[in-house]
């Protein structure tokens, strides 16, 4: 039966798996194999990921796949995807083929700006905080010397902090609103260092300050932390190309393709049931990317959508135009990536999957990052709009049936020849592997 534990984190690694197992598995021995299966051999690398987290028992996989034949502002790419669905990697690369030819890809970084808050409550004359802002500003600045004077030396830092008035919106509520400069770091350690550093200065100023009464010097800081919403760190991804050039289909003309693809566009701009669907896509090439590098996927899947939304409807990150027979496909997204700092140093595949990517600066992958997505939503309405998602998807997918089945591997050859012609559904896998097997 489950039960609660005290001290679990202080349990070494075996016990935490023997009192795991005990409580919640009925095949006792055969999930501790499971378990122990995944385990690095090489028990260095297994401690160091042992230590990413707390409470480890094993590791959890995802396969890492190569999209090739990205090109980007000139340059070639093989670019990285951790990714557990089975069609993004493929998709990938058909868009990167298809585009290859076409100019490639491109894009760039148009703002690099990120944001953190103070949130604080104050009981008093909103005149009166202005001016004590406006006389402690310089000071909460230079307090925070000591923790951005290496980044300052690298080029970035704090860029300005403001004082906004939220009490429309909720009673007695202000915010200090800084934005930094991080350079190749993602910076969310640095920023909320400054912050809380920010919050302690301004409240010690607070109780000195001569205009404050006492209930005015009695500033309560709610919290101090950065913004994953990141509107001002942008960057723009394009392709284009003459319309006669855009379809390798025979069944149907360049003109019928555009316009359904335009079409497609403009629905998921004012359909937010699409919309969701739309961005998804786009996601699963960013994700991929942002994982296989060591980012924070939750964080830019955060600002993203947020992003989505920033009209008040949620719609479409990427947009279309047709111009002189030009056809053009492009989105600008926020993202904040870093390079340097976190997982970039310490997990053995990020500094592969980096390498790979020729060790970019955080502006150089933001780029490939915003390339990845945009490839994946192209290929994704080039399905949509022509042969239809599943076609492509449960092809890539059959695999997965077919290792779900204890399928042989003469069994895996038959069949996926059989498939080559007709169409996969999960039934017809099973019906025509029990034809097999029968």
């Amino acid at each position: 039966m489950s039960t609660s534990v005290s001290g679990f984190s202080k349990f070494s690694k075996s016990k935490k798996i023997d009192w795991i197992v005990e409580h919640y598995f009925s095949g006792k021995e055969e999930t501790k194999e499971i378990i122990k299966r995944y385990w690095n051999s090489d028990s260095t690398l297994q401690q160091l990921h042992d230590e990413f987290i707390e409470n480890t028992i094993t590791n959890y996989y995802l396969p890492f796949g190569i999209a090739p034949n990205f090109l980007i502002n000139n340059s070639i790419y093989a670019i990285p995807m951790a990714i557990e669905e089975s069609s993004v990697v493929a998709a990938a690369s058909k868009a990167a083929k298809f585009w290859f030819d076409r100019g490639g890809f491109k894009a760039k970084v148009i703002s690099t700006t990120k944001i953190g808050q103070v949130h604080f409550m104050y009981k008093g004359d909103f005149d009166k905080l202005e001016r004590f802002f406006k006389n402690v500003k310089n000071t909460l600045v230079s307090e925070a010397s000591s923790i951005t004077k290496n980044m300052r030396k690298r080029g970035g830092g704090i860029l300005d902090i403001i004082l906004v008035n939220k009490t429309r919106d909720l009673e007695n509520y202000y915010q200090l609103h800084a934005t930094f400069e991080t350079l190749d770091a993602m910076g969310a350690n640095f920023i909320n260092s400054c912050l809380e550093q920010f919050a302690k200065v301004f409240t010690n100023e607070a109780r000195k300050y001569i205009e404050f009464s006492d209930i005015e010097k009695d500033i309560q800081i709610v919290m101090s932390i950065l913004s994953n919403y990141v509107p001002e760190c942008l960057v723009r991804a394009e392709v284009s190309c003459k319309i006669e050039e855009l379809t390798e289909d025979s069944t149907i003309s360049s003109e019928e393709f555009v316009e359904k693809f335009v079409r497609a566009v403009n629905i998921a701009k004012i359909e937010p049931y699409r919309a969701v669907t739309h961005n998804k896509g786009i996601m699963n090439g960013i994700d991929a990317v942002v994982l296989a590098t060591g980012n924070d996927f939750r964080a830019v899947e955060a600002g993203v959508h947020a992003y989505a939304s920033r009209h008040g409807r949620y719609s479409s990150l990427t947009d279309v135009s047709i111009d002189n027979g030009i056809f053009k496909f492009w989105m600008e997204i926020p993202l904040a990536l870093g390079t340097v700092g976190g997982l970039t140093r310490l997990h053995p595949m990020v500094k592969v999957a980096l390498e790979l990517l020729k060790n970019p600066s955080a502006k150089d992958l933001m780029n490939i990052v915003a390339v990845a997505g945009l490839a994946q939503n192209f290929a994704a309405l080039r399905s949509l709009t022509t042969t239809g998602i599943q076609q492509g998807h449960m092809k890539m997918h059959l695999m997965n049936i077919l290792n779900q089945f204890d399928a042989t591997p003469s069994e895996k050859d038959t069949l996926i020849e059989y498939f080559k012609t007709h169409m996969v559904t999960h039934r017809s896998v099973i019906d025509e592997l029990e034809k097999l097997r029968h």
